[in-house]
């Protein structure tokens, strides 16, 4: 299970870290999109920080994800993102789209579950202060 979980990391590192970059280098360039979808990525990068807040999240996230240190931070800060993907290829782009954002939306859930006894404390109904 452990060669699983470090491909697993590896492979959310590589896809975050590269997609991330592209957002602020434009090395690959976007498909041709849907109205809907095409509209919410202008209004994403007009408003001058949201776009680069989230893509800066995907080059911090995936670099860690590749250097194995706070694994456990990456894959937090990553599930707002992944969310969000999932559901704009969902309901915004072409529905058939989606298999892709499934697929990754399933290894991040593998490695939360690998990593899951990091998370124990984040669940504690009546934390004290000690």
């Amino acid at each position: 299970m452990k060669v699983a979980t470090g491909i697993a990391r590896y492979l959310l590192g590589i896809v975050f870290f590269v997609f991330g970059l592209n957002g602020f280098l434009d090395l690959i360039p976007l498909p041709p999109l849907p109205t809907p979808a095409a509209d919410f990525l202008q209004a994403l990068q007009h408003t001058g920080y949201l776009f680069y807040l989230v893509k800066g999240t995907e080059v911090v996230a995936g670099a860690l994800l590749l250097s194995g240190r706070f694994v456990p931070l990456a894959l937090v800060l990553l599930s707002p993102v992944i969310v969000n993907i999932v559901l704009f290829h969902a309901y915004l782009n072409a529905p058939h789209e989606v298999v892709p954002p499934l697929v990754m939306l399933g290894v991040h859930l593998f490695l939360v579950w690998q990593y899951r006894k990091h998370y124990q404390t984040l669940f504690a109904m009546n934390a004290d202060l000690t």
